[in-house]
Formats: structure tokens, sequence, C-alpha cells
């Protein structure tokens, strides 16, 4: 037999960014502990409101399975003394079982005679195990920032005020701090009867939703959906859709009721981004466009609640979205009355790290960076030195300073507007590319210098300070950084020695700080860390593990020239040639191991198959050469393939490690050479071949 279980957490209210991981974590500590306490289940589902943490288990066995278990103990030699009576092995292991000699048996095995205890226990009622069992769910949970409250120990995400146990209809007693378990839950702060009596599983998510409580997140994204549709169609006009901001108003509220509201047209004439921010970050409203995407004076909202005086809800939320945009007029235009330039001088006194200066120092080397990257890119100096130079102008902007997620962006604005170049402009903005993981890259070659001449100065200089990331720690987002610049390399093709970039990132750090790692250990650890990211970024988009292994080489210098060719590698695993080509390798590359180098005496190799080797090794070295200058790597690993012959005969004829020391050198010296040419295209001793 088996009965649902509805196990509720009544709270004050949780942080919408939380409620997400609360439930999922709930969800899982509750699988785990009925697959421990051996009580079969349908499923677990979690749901949830700010004021309440629910979990479901659908049909629950209303008896634990019965424990039949064995297990091994001591040796036997360890187990019994010399006159056959319990050591304290035996007896300890007996005590940590709960098991007694009436309980063991002894059995061979290989290797010898071990005790063995078959430990049986009696299955219980799920109502006997229930109580504790989910008071330990609750006091096993995790949270980003746990509260306590009164003088109670317990650590929850916010303070406990009402549990609802229910097995079927039958009440299930449990005690979390002082609060002990019933059927009453509650309903709308502002709506419904107040107290909502139970009755069981079953019945809960309706009982709850004719108290204005849609307890099923999903129902509730659903409703807020067709509402915002139904906006839409009356009035014409397309609301902005945005997952991320949904997931937090859907975690927001119990009963929504969406709404659009209105302000002044005037606002428009301010950056849209200027308009948006505060509506998304500070108030949660979606900005509302036509069909051409051109930003409308309106907005969408969500209320927690019913329609009624929807007027006056309106109203308040535009009164309220009226001051903020108001500010950022007012920003904006005080802003527009300071020169940009002027503004670079205001980052002296800003620290940027205590081992690295200040910000206006760094933007000096971010302007030589871009600069040097400009010369070697083949972009307008002039214009990637001014871009780097007014990067970071705008964070002592007032409309930054209220709204940093607008850095970089403002900087584009102001600059355009006060005459500089649209493309010195565009790059500020894009300086700040990417943000996060799968956000936009730059466009612009300026925009990937700036970026890049940003970011190469961070990771390259924490690394010279000794502060690159450990574990999961990673305070200055060197990995974001350096993932970003992998990506800007790889999608903009650029061309570029990344390891002389490193060189000119250290030479201006230490030129103005004392470094705690050399030049040379700070490049080889930033290769190390770049080509990480390198890897990440190459099997991501596809590529095998062990081809990602075989094309990167140690020093990681050109980021596209390593992708075309695992690229090329990877096409060429499905040639026919591959497999010559892997068995051609292997035999060359088993026997070029013993040898002390690559040099061979050609006068020595006189015999049919060593001539026809050398000759095929020339010839191979020539057109593998010839192959890599042009990029041409499935050419280069054709020409190995076709080596198979010339190896095959070699190897058959020819007794490479014969008694004459001379004659074996130069018979491996050659095997040698040819492998060290063959690696060259790639190390292909990382390839793993299917059995």
């Amino acid at each position: 037999m088996a009965r649902d279980l509805l196990f509720e957490i009544g709270v004050e209210e949780i942080p919408a960014r939380f409620m997400a991981g609360s439930i999922s974590g709930l969800v899982e500590a509750a699988k785990k502990a009925l697959t421990e306490a051996r009580l079969d289940f349908e499923n677990v589902r979690g749901m949830g409101t700010p004021r309440r943490l629910t979990l479901f288990v659908d049909g629950l066995a209303e008896q634990q399975k019965d424990l039949k278990e064995e297990i091994k103990g001591p040796a036997r030699k360890a187990a019994f003394d010399a006159e056959g009576s319990p050591t304290r092995a035996l007896e300890g292991f007996l005590r940590s079982k709960g098991l007694s000699a009436e309980d063991i048996t002894i059995r061979a095995l290989k290797g010898g005679e071990y005790v063995f205890a078959v430990k049986e226990e009696k299955g219980e009622s799920a109502m006997a195990i229930l109580p504790e069992l989910l008071a330990k769910t609750v006091l096993s949970l995790k949270f980003p920032k746990p509260m306590r409250w009164s003088d109670h120990d317990l650590r929850f995400i916010r303070p406990i005020h009402w549990i609802v146990a229910l097995f079927g209809e039958e009440i299930v007693p449990v005690r979390i701090v002082d609060v002990e378990s019933g059927r009453v839950s509650r309903s709308h702060r502002f709506y419904g009867s107040g107290d909502v009596v139970i009755e069981n599983p079953g019945t809960y998510v309706d009982q709850l939703r004719e108290n204005y409580v849609m307890v099923d997140p999903e129902e509730r994204r659903a409703v807020i959906k067709e509402q915002i549709a139904a906006i839409e169609r009356e009035h014409h006009v397309l609301v902005e859709k945005d997952e991320e901001l949904l997931d937090e108003v859907v975690f927001l509220l119990e009963y929504p009721t969406a709404l659009m509201g209105s302000f002044e047209e005037k606002y428009l004439r301010i950056p849209k981004e200027a308009v948006i921010t505060p509506m998304k970050e500070h108030q949660r409203y979606f900005p509302v466009t036509d069909e051409n995407g051109n930003l409308l004076p309106h907005f969408v909202t969500v209320r927690n609640g019913l329609p009624r005086h929807i007027d006056i809800v309106t109203a308040g939320n535009e009164k309220v979205l009226r001051a903020r945009l108001a500010d950022a007029e007012f920003f904006y235009d005080e802003d527009l009355k300071i020169d940009l330039g002027s503004n670079v001088e205001r980052l002296k006194p800003i620290v940027f790290h205590i081992t690295m200066g200040t910000l206006y120092e760094k933007v000096e080397r971010m302007v030589d960076l871009a600069g040097y990257l400009a010369k070697n890119l083949g972009a307008d100096e002039e214009k990637a030195r001014r871009g780097a130079y007014l990067a970071k102008a705008d964070l002592v902007s007032n409309m930054v300073y209220e709204f940093p997620e607008l850095q970089g962006i403002m900087g584009e604005y102001y600059s355009v507007a006060q005459g500089e170049d649209v493309e010195v402009g565009r790059s500020i903005r894009e300086s700040y590319m990417p943000r996060f993981a799968g956000d936009d890259l730059p466009e612009s070659l300026l925009g990937m210098i700036v970026s890049i001449a940003d970011k190469i100065d961070s990771v390259v200089g924490f690394f010279s300070m000794d502060l690159e990331p450990t574990g999961s720690q990673d305070p200055y987002a060197l990995r974001r950084q350096a993932m970003g610049i992998t990506q800007i390399i790889l999608n903009g093709g650029l061309t570029l020695d990344f390891g002389a970039l490193v060189d000119v990132a250290y030479a201006q750090i230490a030129a103005g700080y004392e470094t705690k790692k050399s030049k040379e250990e700070t490049k080889e650890r930033v290769y190390a860390f770049m080509a990480q990211r390198l890897n990440n970024v190459l099997s991501d988009e596809g590529l095998s593990y062990d081809t990602v292994n075989a094309v990167m080489s140690d020093t990681p210098d050109d980021f596209c020239l390593i992708r075309r060719k695992g690229e090329a590698l990877e096409a060429f695993r499905g040639d026919a040639d591959f497999e010559p080509l892997m068995a051609g390798f292997t035999r060359v590359n088993n026997l070029a191991k013993n040898a002390e180098s690559a040099v061979f005496d050609e006068s020595l190799l006189t015999e049919d198959a060593e001539r026809q080797l050398v000759a095929a090794g020339k010839r191979f070295k020539e057109e593998l050469s010839a192959s890599l200058a042009k990029d041409d790597f499935k050419a280069a690993f054709s020409a190995i393939a076709a080596l198979r012959a010339p190896i095959d005969a070699f190897l058959t004829d020819i007794m490479v490690m014969c008694d004459d020391e001379a004659l074996k050198a130069s018979r491996l010296g050659l095997l040698r050479a040819i492998s060290d040419d063959m690696l060259k295209a790639a190390d292909f001793t990382q390839i793993v071949m299917a059995k």
C-alpha cells in the first residue's frame, strides 16, 4: 500500500534568487533520505512561493522494506585468538553492526578465511519513520545566506512559522525548533481565509489556489505569460522577453496579475539602457516596444494579488518609475556637461589593486597594450589608444555611479555625443564584453583590441603578483577574463602571438611595481591557465578530447591556428588514411624512444628498405614543411599516412636493434628524425584509437 506525502514549511519571505535552489535542495535531500530509509516512492516533486517550501512524495510506501544485508568482517586469524576466543577486532565489528557472535559465519575466499554476518532488520511503518526523517531532512538543507532567530540553534533560509505534514489524511508529527506540524497552511496575506485546513495532499494545490496562492511556480509562470500576451494583443505592443527577469518575478509573488503602466515620453530622449535599467534592475518591470523594437513609454509589471483597484496600483508603480527616470535624466544631462576625457584624471585616486596601483595607471597600461595590438592586427593605432584611454572614463560619471550595470554603455553614448569617433565609442562599450558566460562578444576590431588589452593586463598582472585563482576561489574573475580573451581571439580570427603579448603586459607591470613572480614563471603559469580555457572552448565546439590534446602545444601562441589544426585532425579521423597514419606513427614512435638523438649516418644505411625510408623521410619532411607553411593540415596528415608502406618495409626487412652499435644508432636516429617530424603536425601519442 502507498499514500501521498505532503510536507510544507511555512516561512518569512524568501528572496527570489534563492527560491529555485531551495526547492531543488529540498527535493534532492528528501530523495536521499527516503532511499536510505528503504521507503519506496513513485516520484518526488517540489513547489513553493516566497512564503513556503513544499515537498510532494507521490506513492510513498506505507511500510519500510525489510533489510537483509551480508557484511564482510575481519579475517578469521584476526577475529579469533589461539584459544578460539573472539578478539577485540571481532568484538568491535559486532558492536558497530549491532550483532552478536551467533550471527556470524566463516567463509573461505581467495586469500584466506573471513568472518561474515547477515544483518536482518524488519521494516517499520512509514509513520514511525517519517517524523524524524522529515526533521533531519530540514536540518540537512544548505542555503547561501541562512538565518538564526530567537535563541534557536537552527540555521535556515528564513524563520519557520508553520509546518504542514500529511501522509494521506494523517498528520505526521514533526517538530522543528518550537514549531509543530499540523494540517493548517496559510492563504495569501491579504486575500483568502487566513488559515487553510488541508484535507489531504491531493487537495492541497486546489485549496491554496482558492485562497489566492498558486503554489506551483510553473502555474504562476504560465499565468504571467498568458497575461502578458493578452496585454500585447490588447494594446498592439511587444513586451521584451527576459527569462531571467521572469524567473525572478515568478518567485516574488503568490498570485500574479499583470498590468501595463506608462511614463512621460520625454524620457525616451535619454539612452534606452538608462530607461530600461531602472525598470528591470530596480523595479522588475518589463520594457515595452513596438514591432520594430523601438522603446515605447510603457512598462509591464506583475502585482501580487487580484486585479481589484488595478488603476491605483498602476498609478503607484508609475509614480515610483517616474522618480527613477527623473534621476536618470538628471544624471545624463549633468554628465554631458563634463568632457569624458577629463574624467580620466579623476581615476587617479581610485585604487585598482594595492599591488598594481590606481585605475588611472591601469588605463595607461591599457593604452600601450591597445597600441601594441593595433600595430600587430592592422588596426588604427590612434583610435585604439583613444578607445583604451576612455574605456574607464564613465566609471566616475553620475549615471554609472547610480547604475553600475551601465559602465561602458554610457561611455559610448557620452563619447559620441561629445564628438568622438563612432568606432572609438563602440570600442568603449565592447571593452567590457563578454561580461558573463554566454554574453555577446565584441564585433569591431577596435572593440576586440581594447577588451583584450583590459583583460590581459589583469590576468598577467595578478599572476605576476602571485594572486592567481585557487580551487573555487577567483576573487578577481580571472577565469572569466581569460575565457573572454580566448573567445575574442577565436571569434575574431585574430592572428596573434600570445606569448609576445604576455611579455609586453608583464614588462608594463614590472616597470612600475615589484612583481612576486619572474617573467618566466608568470608566462608559464599564464600559458597553462589560457591553455585550459582554449581546451574548454575547443571541446565545447565539438572536438573530441584526444584531438584537443593532440593539437594543444605547451605554448599556445596562435589560438586560431590550433583550432584550425584541431578541426582538420577531427575531420581527418574519419578519413580512410587515418588508420595508416596512426599505424605508421605508432611503429616509428615506439622504436624512436630508444634513440639518443635524431642524428643518423646515411652512409651506413645501405639496405634497400633503409635507402627507401631515408628517401621517403626526406620527401615527407619537405611536403610537411610546405603543408604546414600553408596551414594545409589535411595535406600534412596525408603525407604522414603515405609513409606507412616504406615504414612497414623497413621494419619487416631490417633488424633495427642489431649488434652493431653504430648501425643500430643510425637506424634508430632515422626513425627518431621521422617521428620528430610527424609530431610537428600534431602529438599523435595523445590519440586514443578504438579497440
